[in-house]
């Protein structure tokens, strides 16, 4: 680790080490995906486990001071190219789909069919409370992302926001909904 402080005289070996680490653990984590990859993303996938491992290697340099010694040193630099790795693939699988609500959604959650009478009344409290509780911003974020199942940083990246603000709008949404049906008295079927 030491070396890769940038007057140490080994740095640029230590560094070219890292990046080959890096990248083969984007390579490793994009291969396990593969078989859920749509073809447009397989087509760009060396190109894209370069990209992760290039960002990686950045972040992993500027938190250096962040590494407690918890784990080993590439343990802990490899979930960098992970979660680097997995935003590229999740972002390139989204790009050129449209994401709009649809009313739709409700209709394809599992198991809704089924349902028993307790669990369509919750359902239809939620779907109320969607349209009473929630802000249009609310609604949509929260539709998009729970019922269309839309990764959250691809949500993000469309309306111009941030993971941090997705999360905060979908927790808030969950909290209001959740209010709603407790209000009715179905406290009990909710998780």
């Amino acid at each position: 680790m030491q070396r890769l402080d940038a007057g140490h005289p080994d740095h640029d070996r230590a560094v070219a080490g890292l990046h080959g680490l890096l990248l083969g653990g984007a390579r490793k984590e994009a291969h396990r995906r593969l078989g859920s990859l749509p073809d447009a993303v397989r087509a760009d996938l060396d190109d894209l486990c370069l990209q992760a491992a290039n960002d990686a290697l950045q972040a992993v340099v500027g938190k250096l001071d962040d590494f407690r010694g918890d784990s080993r040193f590439t343990t802990w630099a490899y979930k960098f190219a992970i979660f680097e790795i997995s935003t590229r693939l999740r972002r390139h699988a989204w790009r050129g789909q449209r994401v709009e609500l649809d009313d739709d959604a409700w209709d394809r959650l599992p198991g809704v069919r089924d349902a028993g009478a307790e669990q369509r009344a919750v359902l239809g409290l939620v779907r109320q409370g969607m349209d009473e509780v929630l802000s249009d911003r609310q609604r949509l974020v929260f539709s998009t992302v729970v019922l269309e199942e839309v990764p959250i940083d691809v949500l993000a990246e469309r309306l111009s926001s941030n993971r941090g603000a997705i999360y905060k709008t979908v927790h808030d949404a969950r909290r209001k909904l959740r209010a709603h049906v407790e209000a009715a008295g179905y406290a009990e079927y909710l998780p």
